[in-house]
């Protein structure tokens, strides 16, 4: 299917596409603040910059659109247009991603990611329960790697 928009109009697009403070960033911020988490924000000296650091607790939090990072959930789709080009740049985003999470890990940082679509689209978890689990994941040093998504079921603890 061809893009409905012009060459223009989705250069537009693009170029309001943010990196940074996200909505869906800002929620988890926001949210995990009002819990009193305190934390850093796109630590520069980490691997991957991370969107949330949280020194005392040697945790960090990406907060991930399932576009950009090529999630495997309903929201992700390849584009129809310019595929090779969107190949290449999605897979590489993936493909650094897995690194700074190797990265983080050799350092001694837990690592959790929070993916767009468990805070939007048809698998979406309330906000609330989507904040407790970054809350538990910071607080207890025994996880070191996990992934809230829409896609996956709770853990009976995390209901």
């Amino acid at each position: 299917m061809p893009d409905v928009l012009t060459t223009e109009q989705r250069r537009l697009n693009m170029s309001r596409v943010r990196g940074r403070d996200t909505k869906p960033e800002m929620t988890i911020r926001r949210g995990l603040h009002a819990r009193g988490l305190r934390f850093l924000l796109h630590c520069k000296e980490l691997p991957g910059r991370p969107d949330i650091v949280f020194p005392k607790y040697r945790a960090v939090i990406f907060v991930h659109g399932c576009f950009w990072h090529a999630h495997d959930c309903p929201m992700f789709k390849w584009p129809q247009t310019r595929e090779e080009f969107w190949r290449e740049k999605i897979t590489r985003n993936a493909d650094r991603d897995r690194t700074a999470l190797s990265r983080l890990q050799d350092q001694g940082w837990r690592v959790l990611t929070v993916w767009e679509c468990a805070l939007r689209g048809p698998g979406r978890y309330s906000l609330d329960c989507v904040l407790q689990q970054c809350e538990n994941f910071v607080r207890d040093a025994r996880y070191e790697f996990d992934e809230i998504s829409g896609s996956q079921r709770l853990k009976p603890e995390q209901t």
